[in-house]
């Protein structure tokens, strides 16, 4: 395990409109508002065509490939995540929660797209303080997370 102490910084509240799309959102405010590390949560409501990870296809081999499930009609949603920077100070967001709809959920990453629909709550809680940052894993591609 490794780890890094940093301490709270300012608290924003977001209402994403219909139609924004979630990660391209929170990304941009992050860097508008210079927020370098931060702990997101979201609740509302995602729209048809919504795109979430749900895991890796089987077997993996030399190259992880994701199952990607598409939201077929407005949901529930919610999800918790975070926002570090990557090698060249750009924000990027990881977060993972459940989309619902009519006794029916699935689980899954948020990074694929997902669309605002009706009133999507997020709450920013920005992290200050020297700390991890997110490099390019060359075996599977991702942006991951590395503290020093």
């Amino acid at each position: 395990m490794k780890y890094s102490e940093m301490s709270a910084g300012r608290i924003f509240v977001l209402r994403l409109e219909t139609g924004e799309f979630l990660h391209e959102v929170i990304e941009s405010f992050a860097r508008e508002h210079d927020i370098k590390s931060a702990t997101v949560t979201i609740v509302g409501g995602c729209n048809a065509g919504s795109k979430m990870v749900v895991g890796p296809r089987l077997p993996i081999k030399d190259k992880i490939d994701p199952i990607i499930y598409t939201v077929e009609a407005p949901s529930e949603i919610t999800g918790t995540g975070t926002v570090f920077s990557d090698e060249n100070g750009d924000p990027i967001m990881h977060m993972h929660g459940s989309v619902g709809r009519d006794g029916h959920s699935v689980t899954g990453c948020f990074r694929a797209g997902i669309i605002a629909w009706l009133v999507l709550e997020v709450v920013i809680k920005e992290i200050v303080g020297d700390g991890p940052l997110r490099k390019k894993d060359p075996l599977t591609g991702f942006n991951i997370l590395e503290i020093e």
